[in-house]
């Protein structure tokens, strides 16, 4: 309560500085008016979701998400408008005092200054806002299909040219576009891989937000089967259960959700993947987080039936279970898939250029892949969305791995 509360107080504060600057540069009072309605209008939604709507379960609802994120955005607005207009506001003090002093003409004290700073503030302002607003609506739809070779040496021959397609973080509590998830879906299965590996979070809390998802879902289509592992959201750790029996319940029936839809759920074990003579191990942890998230993985107990030479495939929901623990584990994984990360759902990514999130402040391999210690990571962006109902430059993304066997030179 004390944080919204204080959340509303600069949101007001900042919002009559804005005033201002509106002011400046228009003599319309309805833009004005126009900007005072919808700020109040987003702050009250805001207010009514989280201080007068009870939710019993804890959760954070579609409704409460949307809520959230308009207040932010519009947060957002003011804050990059308030740089500006209270840097112009410190210099004009200093300005003056300095003229005061030494006599100086006022030439940086004009209107048409004013104007133009609150112009340039409001112009900068809208930036962020729109890419926000695009996101919510466009960008986390904005399904990408991104494409890896990877080389090993020590390649079963008969796996050369064996392709992965790898998904994350499905987050079907969140969606609200049918046509949207049909279109992905059969994006998917357009990539015609060998086998399908999702690595954890189907849900935001509860099994149930499956059921609308369960025969899209169903579909997905893989020569070699599909295979999945848990993230830390699909064990219910987030909302509160009426009884512990309850928690239980619901685990069960997202385990016998993914059992219906086709889906092998490796929770710490393995399977071989057989091609003739030749086998690779596909090895799935629960999930093992840095911090406070769940440490069920056991990489001991996932790799009891195969052996160290093997070529080994591990699915871990939380990059930082490989950095942690895969790489100083004794086996070696060659290629590892997580997720977890959403790459935050906001940066800026230029193939060749720049790759930027402020995820990576939190995780040391938080999109793409990655090599260490002779070892392969992918951290798949995401399928879907949480909390912010949108993405913004960080798309939602399925992964195609192509498995080759390094040619001798």
């Amino acid at each position: 309560m004390i944080r919204i509360v204080l959340f509303t107080l600069l949101y007001l504060i900042l919002g009559l500085y804005v005033v201002q600057g509106f002011k400046t540069i228009t003599k319309n009072p309805w833009i004005v008016y126009l900007y005072i309605s919808l700020s109040v209008l987003v702050l009250l939604n805001f207010l009514y979701q989280f201080v007068i709507v009870e939710g019993s379960s804890g959760a954070l609802t579609r409704v409460k998400t949307y809520a959230f994120s308009f207040f932010v955005i519009l947060l957002v607005f003011k804050l990059v408008t308030v740089i500006f207009l209270f840097s112009e506001d410190v210099f004009r003090f200093l300005f003056a005092t300095y003229s005061k002093f030494f006599g100086e003409d006022k030439v940086f004290s004009m209107p048409d200054r004013r104007k133009f700073i609150s112009t340039l503030a409001l112009g900068i302002a809208a930036i962020p806002f729109g890419a926000l607003l695009y996101g919510m609506y466009k960008g986390k739809y904005n399904f990408k299909v991104l494409k890896y070779d990877l080389e090993y040496d020590d390649l079963p021959d008969s796996f050369d040219g064996y392709q992965i397609t790898q998904i994350s973080d499905v987050h079907s509590g969140s969606f609200d576009n049918r046509e949207k998830i049909e279109y992905a879906i059969n994006l998917i299965n357009e990539q015609k891989s060998d086998i399908l590996l999702f690595t954890g979070d189907m849900v935001n809390n509860k099994a149930e937000e499956m059921y609308p998802w369960k025969d899209l879902f169903s579909t997905l289509e893989a020569k070699d089967g599909k295979f999945s592992v848990l993230g830390n959201h699909d064990y219910g750790d987030y909302v509160k259960w009426p009884s512990k029996e309850a928690k239980v319940e619901n685990l069960k029936e997202l385990k016998k959700i993914q059992k219906e839809m086709g889906f092998h759920l490796l929770l710490n074990d393995s399977k071989y993947i057989i091609k003739g003579e030749d086998k690779i191990a596909l090895v799935g942890v629960e999930n093992w987080g840095k911090g406070g998230f769940k440490k069920a993985g056991d990489l001991h107990k996932a790799t009891s039936k195969i052996n160290n030479k093997d070529f080994k495939i591990l699915m871990s929901h939380d990059p930082s279970h490989w950095e942690q623990k895969v790489i100083k584990h004794p086996y070696h994984y060659h290629l590892t898939l997580s997720g977890h990360t959403h790459g935050m759902q906001f940066g800026i990514e230029i193939p060749g250029w720049i790759k930027w999130s402020p995820v990576k402040w939190r995780y040391t391999y938080w999109a793409g892949i990655y090599k260490q210690a002779g070892q392969f990571i992918n951290v798949n962006r995401g399928f879907g969305f949480l909390g912010y109902p949108g993405r913004v430059g960080i798309w939602p993304e399925i992964t195609v791995i192509t498995l080759k066997k390094k040619k001798l030179t």
